[in-house]
């Protein structure tokens, strides 16, 4: 059924944008928006997000402001938006003096349009009295998932979104993002503060993307798999490295071999990663070597391919990265080089990721010493072997748990004046466990996605909690297109790994526990596909190594 628009938002549409038809799930999450309705909008990459708070913006009454991690992508959004005649000022902390004063000043003038920034600017007690002195008729959260800790770009600055939206007055709120599993949208709708938050989901599969792995045992091996994949891949494409070290390697290997590569990780100077960008952008070059600070929000519909020379942690950052491809919709690959080894890397980042006990105390330690509030950059300054992401992640865990709070001057200070016994930090750890959990979880499953011989789109549907919109096979992917194939028995013929004979692990009433759903019990079994009802009365399909037994 489609969802029918006010002629005039139509006519805005077409005039103003220059589009006579609206993708699927945009003009139901445009109508929410319309309506008042706090939003989260699950939409693939190049599904036009966007366009849902654009649009909008030019009828509803007041600002709409919207939050973004990425600093280019909200310049070049605004830049296009003053083309289309549609007023828009991006503040971040990269704009020059001069033009933010001219900015600021055009906000205080100016009641509507559009205003980007950052989730850090918007933290700012100043910046945030300008907006507040006109009404704002929405805000938006562009990249949704970094406000989750469940989520696979965690950004702690996400998290005081929340406070500032109760300080803009409460207006509407739309979240965007590529990918979430139904953890993750709980989270942000309680990180958000907005319970009632409702999704519209159109869905993380594409056709039009070849899934594929290729198994290496040895670092030689994988150049090499490499190689051969870069050799018949058409277009340009990206390849992602889990580490600044694997992607400075990589790039320096295929420059001397003749490629024409670039190079984009966070350590690089700014003017380095703008120009690499705008270099893969315009196709001067043809590879983009980078590591996950590349990508989100990038704007080329005809990227070919996306290879992973090693596996992020999760399967949301895989699925989210790997979409960067064919945005067209036309036919593109996205392979996955697996090494055994590279879970290491995965295990070491998840070893390091959350704060512990020293950090917990020593943090907590310097607010109570303080004899007053203090701001993140004076704590910083107080803290110098911090980094500001840590010492956010610190304190979000010290606030939840009761320990500190925050004045209306967004200044930190601790609940008493005690400091934290030995008890009272292990019993702040041992809440820490389920995110440890989660993460190890989310590791295996990435682990599994690598090694499985069945369906991988099916692998990733059962994951971010979807019904696959096909039978058994997707048709598309490796283990689909060729089947794997299992050593024969004597006698027997060469059978595919996804019609291999197996004794039922599982059979009707069994007690078992599926990840992120809990426990349920088993319906029934069919092949290794089971079948499990849980006590909301809901029945879902799993392949079976998704399911365990009940202890």
């Amino acid at each position: 059924m489609t969802t029918a628009l006010p002629q005039a938002v139509r006519r805005s549409l077409e005039k103003t944008f220059g589009i006579r038809r609206l993708r699927g799930g945009q003009a139901e999450v445009i109508a929410r928006v319309l309506e008042g309705r706090d939003t989260l909008a699950v939409m693939p990459t190049g599904a036009g997000k966007s366009l849902c708070y654009q649009l909008p913006a030019l009828h509803l009454d007041g600002r709409t402001v919207v939050v973004s991690p990425l600093i280019a992508l909200m310049k070049d959004q605004a830049d296009k938006l003053d083309e289309a005649g549609v007023a828009a000022e991006a503040l971040h902390s990269a704009l020059p003096a001069g033009e933010e004063r001219a900015a600021l000043q055009r906000l205080a003038e100016d009641e509507q349009g559009i205003v980007f920034t950052t989730p850090e600017r918007l933290a700012d007690a100043d910046f945030l009295a300008t907006l507040q002195s006109a009404k704002v008729g929405l805000l938006v959260v562009d990249e949704a998932h970094c406000i989750s800790q469940w989520g696979h770009d965690f950004r702690p600055a996400f998290l005081q979104i929340g406070e500032a939206a109760k300080a803009l007055g409460s207006p509407p709120v739309l979240a965007l993002t590529a990918t979430a599993t139904p953890q993750v949208i709980e989270d942000i709708r309680r990180q958000l503060r907005r319970p009632r938050l409702e999704v519209v989901n159109t869905g993380v599969y594409r056709p039009n993307l070849v899934m594929q792995v290729v198994q290496a045992t040895s670092e030689d091996e994988k150049d090499r798999r490499l190689d051969e994949a870069l050799s018949r891949a058409e277009g340009s494409g990206i390849v992602y490295t889990a580490t600044v070290k694997a992607a400075q390697a990589v790039h320096a290997r295929l420059l001397a071999a003749g490629e024409s590569v670039a190079l984009y990780h966070g350590k690089l100077r700014a003017a380095e990663r703008h120009a690499a960008q705008d270099r893969f952008m315009n196709g001067e070059v043809r590879l983009m070597v980078a590591t996950n600070a590349f990508g989100m929000g990038i704007d080329k519909p005809d990227i070919r391919f996306v290879l992973h020379y090693q596996m992020p942690g999760k399967l949301e950052a895989y699925l989210q990265e790997a979409g960067r491809a064919g945005r067209d919709g036309d036919k593109a690959d996205c392979l996955l080089l697996f090494h055994r080894k590279d879970r290491q890397v995965q295990q070491f980042f998840l070893a390091h990721a959350h704060p512990g006990e020293a950090d917990l105390a020593a943090v907590h330690g310097a607010l109570t010493t303080a004899g007053g509030p203090l701001t993140l950059a004076a704590l910083a300054e107080a803290l110098p072997g911090f980094t500001p992401g840590r010492l956010q992640s610190v304190l979000t865990r010290l606030r939840d748990a009761g320990r500190v709070r925050t004045d209306r001057q967004r200044r930190w200070r601790s609940v008493g004046r005690e400091p934290l016994d030995a008890p009272a930090l292990q019993a702040l750890v041992v809440e820490q466990q389920e995110q440890d959990e989660h993460d190890r979880e989310a590791l295996e499953r990435m682990v599994f996605y690598a090694q499985t011989g069945w369906c991988r789109w099916r692998v990733l549907l059962d994951w971010f909690g979807e019904a696959p919109p096909f039978e058994q096979h997707c048709g598309h992917c490796d283990n689909c297109l060729r089947p794997p194939v299992v050593p024969a028995e004597p006698g027997d013929t060469d059978r595919p790994a996804t019609e291999a004979p197996a004794v039922p692990r599982f059979a009707a009433g069994d007690s078992v526990v599926v990840p992120r759903h809990g426990d349920g019990r088993v319906l029934s079994v069919a092949g290794d596909e089971v079948e499990v009802v849980f006590p909301d009365g809901q029945a879902r399909r799993f392949v079976a190594d998704y399911v365990r037994r009940s202890a």
